[in-house]
């Protein structure tokens, strides 16, 4: 299995470089074009990250994140979610790295064997980076009319931290 991993790669390569001769296709100056666009998509959404980073930075530092797990944490104990997962959820669809930085501390505060650490393991794959996905791919394109896709986004991302914190109870117990 090792072996056909290290030849994936390489294989995938060759196929684009052999259908690219098969189909008389400039492979080099295909890629170029490729890259070229690839620049002007970062130049383009460079500013919504920045503004993202940003502002997750400060949210942070600021305590903020505390001060909204402690509000919470009725309702999360309604619920039987446990409350040192909320900053995780506030934190997923702002930011992927955030999120990683939240769910490492969670593991390093209360192991990843617990029942706090599997029900952050599954919030963070039942959820998605909502924000900066949209900044990503509308602003690639240029679409400024998201109202709608937000709000969809967030409620489906709300219904995965329900829903993890429901099937963490189920499968693992308390």
């Amino acid at each position: 299995m090792e072996y056909l991993s290290i030849l994936c790669v390489p294989s995938i390569i060759l196929i684009v470089i052999i259908s690219g001769f098969l189909g008389k296709v400039k492979v080099y100056d295909a890629f170029m074009d490729g890259a070229k666009e690839g620049l002007v998509t970062v130049f383009k959404i460079f500013p919504a990250l920045v503004g993202l980073i940003v502002s997750i930075g400060m949210l942070r530092a600021s305590g903020t994140l505390e001060i909204i797990t402690n509000v919470l944490k009725p309702l999360t104990d309604l619920i039987n979610m446990p409350s040192e997962v909320v900053p995780l959820a506030l934190m997923r669809p702002l930011s992927g790295s955030g999120a990683v930085a939240v769910l490492t501390d969670i593991f390093e505060n209360y192991g990843t064997d617990s029942f706090i650490g599997r029900c952050a393991s599954i919030m963070m794959g039942s959820t998605e980076t909502t924000f900066y996905t949209i900044a990503i791919y509308y602003g690639a394109v240029g679409i400024n009319k998201v109202r709608h896709t937000i709000k969809s986004a967030l409620i489906a991302d709300f219904t995965g931290m329900i829903c993890a914190a429901i099937f963490t109870l189920v499968f693992f117990g308390k």
